[in-house]
């Protein structure tokens, strides 16, 4: 049994983060989604995500082609690789050689196991759509706060 995974933060899902699990889940018989916790994404974004963990969680749980969802709290992926016996491993066009990118890379080749990676979707992201909602609730125009 070939088992697939991908890790992210997976806040405000949108068509972008299911065109990847989609893609992820044609990889192998089983695939599983590691999530951040909000202390993970905090050590490496200024914005915590909006969507707690829990339902971030929950909501892929819900999608067709996810089998498994497990968080992590640690910014390091060679512990649930290990644990999940992880033979192909997806990631991200902005991966990086970071150490905890390196230190699973290393993991990896060691067990002859794969790493995809893959491009995002240039149509869509978290970010641009919480720009979309700032803008929106601004209207074009600069909100007034009254100072005391």
């Amino acid at each position: 049994m070939k088992i697939v995974y991908t890790v992210g933060t997976f806040d405000m899902v949108h068509v972008g983060h299911l065109d990847l699990l989609e893609y992820c889940a044609t990889l192998g018989d089983k695939f599983i989604v590691g999530v951040a916790s909000d202390e993970v994404v905090g050590s490496y974004k200024k914005n915590v995500p909006i969507i707690p963990l829990e339902q971030r969680m929950r909501m892929l749980k819900a999608l067709e082609c996810v089998d498994d969802v497990v968080s992590y709290d640690k910014l390091e992926y060679v512990s649930n690789c290990k644990e999940l016996n992880v033979d192909i491993f997806v990631i991200g066009e902005d991966w990086g050689d970071k150490p905890h990118n390196s230190a699973v890379e290393k993991f990896l080749k060691s067990k002859d196991a794969s790493i995809v990676q893959v491009s995002y979707n240039p149509l869509t992201s978290s970010t641009k759509i919480k720009q979309n909602v700032v803008a929106q609730s601004h209207k074009g125009k600069y909100l007034a706060h009254a100072i005391a």
